[in-house]
C-alpha cells in the first residue's frame, strides 16, 4: 500500500539529546567544581525518565515533569545532590535547546515536498515547538502523546494518531531508531522504518543498535531513507 504520510519519533531519532545534555552538564559541572562521568550521568537520567513515562495512560504529568523529577534522582545517584535550583533548572531546560542530527533537516525538506511529515512523540508539545524553531524544522503537524493522554508504546496512541491523520495505519510510515516504538507501530498496522543512530547514547552506544524485526526500511541515515521512500512514491 502506498505511503501517504510519515510519522517521526523525535526524542532520540531526530534530536541529539545525549550530546546536548552532556555539553550542558559539563558546563554546569565546571562552574560547580564537579567532575563525574557526564556520559553515564546523562544516560542514567534518560533511563529514569523513560521508565517514568513509557506506556502511561492519562497521567497528570508530562515528560517535562518527568525530566525534572528524575534529574533530582540522577544528581543524587552521582553525588551531585548539592546542586541548587538554578543549576538544576538550567540543565532541565537544556531539553528545549537540543540540536537535531545533522542529516535530518535536508532529508525532511525533501520528504515534505512529496508527503506530510509529522512529529509523533512522547515529548511535550512545548518542547517540540522550541526545538523545531531552534533547528528550523517545519512539521506538517505535531502529535505529542501529551495531547493524546496515551503514551507510546500503548496501541491506543498509534490508533489515535492514525485517526487524526485520517489515514489507515498501513499508509503511515513510522520512523524511529528504537525497536520498542517500531514494534508497537507495526503491531498497530503501521509501516516501519528503522534509522540507525549509533551515537544516540554517546560512547556507550545504543542498547539496541540493530532492528529486532523485519521492518519495511532499515537505513543508516535520513538521506537514504528519503531517497528510498521517494522512489516508492513516484
Amino acid at each position: 500500500m502506498q505511503i501517504e504520510a510519515l510519522a517521526f519519533d523525535t526524542g532520540g531519532t531526530v534530536l541529539d539529546w545525549h550530546g546536548g545534555l552532556v555539553a550542558q552538564a559539563r558546563r554546569l559541572g565546571a562552574s560547580q567544581g564537579a567532575e563525574v562521568d557526564w556520559h553515564a550521568f546523562v544516560n542514567t537520567w534518560r533511563r529514569l525518565a523513560m521508565k517514568g513515562i513509557v506506556g502511561q495512560l492519562q497521567p497528570a504529568f508530562h515528560m517535562d515533569d518527568v525530566h525534572r523529577r528524575t534529574l533530582d534522582e540522577a544528581l543524587a545517584q552521582f553525588g551531585l545532590g548539592a546542586w541548587g535550583d538554578a543549576e538544576r533548572d538550567a540543565l532541565w531546560r537544556a531539553w528545549h535547546r537540543l540540536d537535531t542530527w545533522p542529516d535530518f533537516a535536508p532529508a525532511l525538506q525533501r520528504l515534505r515536498q512529496a508527503l506530510p511529515v509529522v512529529s509523533f512523540t512522547m515529548l511535550p508539545t512545548a518542547l517540540v515547538v522550541d526545538v523545531s524553531r531552534r533547528n528550523g524544522i517545519g512539521w506538517d503537524a505535531i502529535i505529542s502523546c501529551e495531547m493524546l493522554g496515551v503514551y507510546k508504546p500503548h496501541a491506543q496512541a498509534y490508533a489515535t494518531a492514525a485517526r487524526w491523520l485520517q489515514l489507515p495505519p498501513a499508509q503511515i510510515l513510522m520512523v524511529a531508531c528504537h525497536n520498542f516504538d517500531l514494534n508497537a507501530a507495526q503491531d498497530a498496522g503501521f509501516r516501519t522504518a528503522f534509522v540507525r543512530r549509533p551515537d544516540e547514547w554517546g560512547p556507550e552506544g545504543p542498547p539496541e543498535p540493530n532492528p529486532n524485526r523485519d521492518y519495511d526500511f532499515v537505513v543508516d541515515g535520513f538521506e537514504e531513507l528519503a531517497s528510498r521512500v521517494l522512489a516508492q512514491t513516484r
